[in-house]
C-alpha cells in the first residue's frame, strides 16, 4: 500500500488551519504528485466558496480550479475522532483523504485514507 508523504510546510499548514477554524471544521485541497510508492503532498489550497461549520465543511465543486495536480482533500475533525464518515468517503476528491484531529498538535493528529476508507501510513518529510 502507498504511503502519504507530507512536506513539513503542509503539516504546519494543516495543523494551523485546523486550529484557526476550531470548533468548526476546516477543509482544504491538497496539491501534490503520485509515485509508484507514495502520494506526496506538497501544497495546501483554500477552495473558493468554502463553508466551515460545526460538524461539517464543504466547498463548491463548480468553483474548483481545473488543476490536475490536486491529489486529495483534507479536513479537520474537531471531535478528535480520526475515522472518516460515509459522507467523507463519498465526497472525497482525488487519491487521498486526510483528516486532522483535535487538538492539532503534531503529525500524530493527522491520519490518511484511500478512497476505499483504508488507512494509509503518513510520513512527514522534514
Amino acid at each position: 500500500m502507498k504511503k502519504v508523504v507530507l512536506k513539513n510546510d503542509v503539516l504546519v499548514a494543516l495543523l494551523e488551519i485546523s486550529k484557526h477554524f476550531h470548533p468548526k471544521e476546516a477543509i482544504v485541497l491538497l496539491r501534490g504528485k503520485e509515485t509508484k510508492q507514495d502520494i506526496v503532498l506538497e501544497e495546501v489550497l483554500l477552495a473558493p466558496g468554502s463553508v466551515y461549520g460545526k460538524g461539517f465543511s464543504e466547498f463548491r465543486l463548480d468553483m474548483l480550479p481545473m488543476d490536475f495536480s490536486i491529489i486529495g482533500v483534507a479536513h479537520s475533525h474537531p471531535s478528535g475522532i480520526p475515522i472518516p464518515s460515509v459522507e467523507d468517503l463519498n465526497n472525497m476528491i482525488g487519491r487521498v483523504l486526510v483528516i486532522v484531529v483535535a487538538p492539532y498538535l503534531s503529525e500524530k493528529h493527522i491520519v490518511a485514507y484511500n478512497s476505499k476508507g483504508e488507512p494509509m501510513q503518513v510520513i512527514v518529510e522534514r
